[in-house]
């Protein structure tokens, strides 16, 4: 009779051990060691550079592998191929994505604002009813650059062709020679453009900002330039580690905007753009990070200007709410 306090021990102890032996379960989806993130040499990439840099220091949350590509053919073949987890892409470009991939892909940022500015060698312009009798000189013959000046000069009653006229190059570099090299110049330029442009001729002066011509005619949308799309077969796995990113990003986005002089040195040495030229840049790349549902307010209002000017700029289709994330 003794030994039966000791077998009901050894009886219970095996029964608990039994019951905390780990059941056979389906193994859960590995999570991505590095994501894989592209950008654009320029202003989409600005606001990646403290995270970038964290990330070679290894003191960032998640670990990255970073490219930047010279256009975004580059990236839309990477993506196509699986070769990328996240992106910072043109606006118009991830609705067309999203188009042809038939939802494969989701935006879950804004980037980068507008970056487009009327800039003159000269000092005719006071307002924007002064374009009217000038030649203006821009790049973008039928891509968005054309759609935006279009819908802001048709806005203010500013009929192409009839009241000012605009005359289209093949590169951006050529408006920037022109702008430098000519007196009573009148160009459309996108940032660091303007900046590079401003190094070799103090008289450039910048008269309007696109974004806030846009914002005069619509509060509720904006003029986007970038932003953030992700591979939704990387997100369906790997939601946290995204979320991740996306708060490392607005933490980086903050940084760059807070800390001028500091992210001017380190946009030059990832060799983004040059950290002089970025020092004068950065505030005017309307650099961000907007996400939920103020992104599509913003993101939606600016392809719907774009369908009604072209609809092949935007895949041929407005998107859906499924092309929104909102964690």
């Amino acid at each position: 009779m003794k030994r039966l306090p000791y077998l009901l021990i050894i009886f219970v102890l095996i029964s608990f051990i039994s019951g905390c032996t780990p059941q056979k379960v389906e193994a859960p989806v590995e999570l991505t060691e590095e994501i894989r993130v592209a950008s654009l040499k320029g202003p989409t990439s600005i606001g990646l550079a403290r995270l970038m840099d964290q990330n070679e220091k290894g003191e960032s949350n998640n670990k990255y592998n970073f490219t930047m590509a010279a256009t975004a053919d580059e990236i839309v073949a990477a993506i196509g191929k699986g070769d990328l987890d996240v992106a910072a892409i043109p606006a118009n470009l991830a609705s067309v994505l999203y188009s042809k991939t038939e939802g494969k892909i989701s935006v879950v940022a804004i980037n980068t604002l507008g970056v487009l500015y009327i800039v003159e060698n000269g000092n005719t312009l006071d307002s924007i009813e002064d374009l009217k009798g000038k030649t203006i000189y821009s790049t973008g013959k039928g891509t968005t650059p054309e759609h935006v000046l279009s819908y802001i000069l048709k806005s203010n009653d500013i009929e192409v062709g009839k009241d000012v006229t605009v005359e289209y190059k093949t590169e951006t570099t050529e408006v920037a020679t022109l702008l430098t090299t000519n007196e009573d110049i009148v160009a459309l330029l996108p940032q660091p453009f303007i900046a590079a442009a401003q190094e070799k001729n103090e008289n450039i002066e910048v008269r309007f900002s696109m974004d806030e011509e846009w914002n005069k005619l619509d509060e509720n949308s904006s003029l986007v330039t970038g932003v953030v799309i992700v591979n939704n077969e990387f997100l369906k796995n790997n939601k946290d580690s995204l979320d991740k990113f996306l708060d490392e990003y607005r933490e980086s986005v903050d940084y760059v905007n807070n800390n001028l002089e500091e992210a001017a040195i380190l946009v030059g040495n990832l060799d983004i753009i040059p950290a002089a030229v970025a020092e004068k840049a950065i505030p005017l790349c309307n650099i961000t990070f907007i996400e939920g549902s103020e992104m599509e307010d913003k993101l939606s209002g600016y392809l719907k200007v774009l369908y009604d000017a072209a609809p092949n700029s935007i895949g041929g289709n407005i998107p859906d709410e499924g092309f929104y994330y909102k964690r």
